[in-house]
């Protein structure tokens, strides 16, 4: 079994510091125009990152049982190298892309992640905002066990893409050089991703690497300030409430359904998806959902 360190917990004192320093320099150089902190906010994003530990390591128990079952199936073994993790991170990355790709077209996948872009803030307390229902992901990456990748390896490198990402979220960050933004997520191109304005919706999933959304047509720059939160915000700071509201709109919008096929709709097409019959083109959001994508569904 491969020996990697823990890069989540490793951050955690940087973590701390850098959230320290960007509320301090909100203090010291306001910027009226950009959402800032909200202390209710930022703690609510704090609780829902520490929950976030006690789940997974519940959700973990399982998925480890699945991921080593496929590992133990299947004859290929790629080893741990110099020059073998950086073709592994690559991998994770591509298969992050899908994956929060597909938690934000597919509803009960969403009412997983809604979680995240829940905030009308964006701060680098927002990177912690982390959902507490994360057993919709582990499927996503069962191809990299399949072919040879320990468990472990999967972990360390999903590990450091969540740290990579925890910088991306904050304003005080504008443009950086035009290599860097052609190539990697940037806080500009995160920005973006949570927006909630027409234009930006579903827009710019990548995790380390920008070039998945160049490839495959979901990068838009950021031209206009963004509007952060859901097409239908929450206006909640209960933790319970911000972890399970959308699995508590899908199931009353499944109880009003009319037809199974309908039923199956409310959960598996788009957060805004309505049944034909009903369809009305000024309605954005299915019944009680607090989605953020429009109802126009995105093509994966």
């Amino acid at each position: 079994m491969p020996h990697l360190p823990d890069v989540v917990l490793w951050s955690v004192p940087a973590f701390i510091l850098l959230t320290v320093v960007e509320m301090v320099s909100f203090r010291l150089r306001p910027d009226e125009d950009a959402a800032g902190y909200e202390a209710r906010d930022a703690a609510t994003s704090v609780v829902m990152g520490l929950g976030s530990l006690v789940f997974d390591a519940l959700w973990k128990i399982p998925i480890v049982a699945v991921y080593a079952a496929v590992y133990e199936l299947t004859p290929l073994r790629i080893p741990v190298l110099w020059w073998t993790l950086p073709l592994m991170l690559l991998a994770q990355d591509f298969f992050y892309y899908w994956s929060h790709r597909g938690h934000h077209v597919i509803r009960v996948l969403w009412a997983c992640h809604v979680v995240h872009h829940s905030s009308e803030k964006f701060n680098l307390t927002t990177a912690l905002r982390q959902p507490w229902t994360t057993w919709t992901v582990w499927p996503f990456y069962v191809p990299m066990i399949a072919v040879g990748v320990h468990p472990a390896v999967v972990a360390f490198t999903s590990g450091a893409n969540l740290v990579y990402q925890f910088w991306v979220h904050t304003e005080r960050i504008g443009t950086l050089p035009r290599p860097v933004e052609f190539l990697f997520n940037t806080p500009s191109h995160h920005r973006v991703h949570h927006a909630s304005q027409g234009g930006y919706l579903d827009r710019n999933f990548a995790g380390i690497l920008i070039i998945w959304d160049r490839m495959f047509g979901s990068f838009v720059p950021e031209t206009e300030r963004p509007v952060y939160g859901l097409t239908k915000n929450i206006r909640t700071f209960n933790p319970l409430r911000v972890a399970t509201h959308e699995y508590v709109a899908i199931a009353r919008d499944v109880r009003a359904a009319d037809s199974w096929s309908e039923r199956a709709g409310r959960v598996f097409r788009g957060p805004g998806w309505q049944p034909a019959a009903t369809w009305a083109p000024q309605a954005a959001e299915a019944p009680g959902s607090t989605a953020r994508a429009s109802a126009e569904e995105p093509v994966l």
